[in-house]
């Protein structure tokens, strides 16, 4: 089948799915503890079924679709998620299927998630010092938690990168010491610009480190990196590689804003979808797969909404600044 592609040429490669609006985390920049302290989370029958993820995937993924990502809220607080797992591993167009999460369970469902067919997980980690970490998270949970689950997710075989979001006063001294640390186990980690995602975090430019930045403390302490160039289309993390051959990597969506490559389209765990993170409406996919509406009427749903797809959020706030509009929040479309 002919790949789908937007109006600005750029294909649908990459599927991200929330499973789960719920997190066991309160983190600061995200789900922030004042804010979702009397937020109503969706009901068991609002979430898709397993038979309904299951269903919509093996719909879209032969239009393009080479990697699926599972996020939430965060996705192993969903029960029995390498059951679901194993279902789109059966999927034969899915090259590779990937897992983001806060590591806390990991430890224990590492085993399971690898059997089921899990290649990838990127788990989140913003310090190492377990008062900032603490402070970060909302919940005081001790960075040594998953740090357990990393160690255990590599025993285990799955690929392994760590994602730290940095915002200016609360983490950015964690910088070096988290360089550090992740060289030396030769994981992969990469440091996120704060992000305006949602409405709750209270975000401000003057609170984002950019990458530039970082990587001037990285060259500091570790002396030379060299740039890798990007080793797919759509690849979000600017990638260098140390000496020694470990690699770290700058996700910068508010400095050097990657919009003209974005190949993500992206299922909530209510069934709407979206064409960007930072966008304010979905098209509703559960009441179609609810309703009886055949595979070929929704394939052209979600086609239609991906050809007129012009989504270019973080090119546009780069160009007029921080944009006042309503925006859907992290938690409930997964980062």
């Amino acid at each position: 089948m002919t790949p789908w592609t937007d109006r600005r040429r750029r294909p649908l490669e990459d599927l991200r799915i929330s499973v789960i609006d719920k997190c066991n985390f309160r983190c600061r920049y995200c789900m922030p503890e004042e804010a979702f302290r009397h937020h109503q989370f969706l009901k068991r029958d609002e979430l898709l079924s397993f038979d309904e993820i299951e269903r919509f995937v093996r719909i879209i993924a032969p239009h393009g679709v080479k990697k699926v990502r599972l996020t939430g809220g965060e996705p192993l607080l969903r029960p029995n998620l390498d059951e679901l797992i194993r279902r789109l591993r059966a999927v034969t167009t899915i090259e590779t299927i990937g897992l983001t999460t806060n590591g806390v369970y990991l430890e224990r469902m590492a085993k399971v998630l690898k059997q089921a067919g899990l290649d990838r997980v990127n788990v989140s980690l913003d310090a190492l010092s377990a008062e900032t970490f603490g402070m970060m998270n909302g919940r005081g949970t001790s960075p040594e938690t998953v740090l357990r689950g990393i160690d255990e997710a590599k025993r285990q075989g799955l690929e392994v990168k760590v994602n730290m979001v940095v915002r200016k006063g609360w983490n950015d001294h964690e910088v070096a010491p988290m360089a550090a640390y992740f060289k030396e186990r030769n994981i992969t980690l990469r440091y996120i610009e704060f992000m305006d995602v949602g409405t709750a975090n209270e975000w401000n430019v003057e609170h984002v480190v950019s990458s530039e930045s970082i990587l001037e403390v990285l060259k500091q302490r570790n002396g030379l990196l060299e740039p890798l160039a990007p080793e797919t289309l759509g690849e979000v993390a600017q990638r260098y590689r140390y000496t020694d051959g470990a690699q770290v990597g700058f996700i910068s969506s508010v400095s050097q804003p990657f919009c003209g490559t974005c190949t993500r389209g992206r299922l909530s765990s209510d069934g709407k979808w979206y064409t960007c993170l930072f966008a304010e409406d979905g098209t509703d996919i559960r009441e179609l797969l609810r309703s009886g509406a055949s595979d070929e009427l929704i394939a052209m749903t979600l086609k239609m909404v991906w050809e007129v797809r012009e989504d270019r959020y973080s090119e546009e706030r780069s160009r007029t600044g921080s944009r006042t509009r309503n925006r859907i929040e992290m938690s409930y479309i997964g980062g």
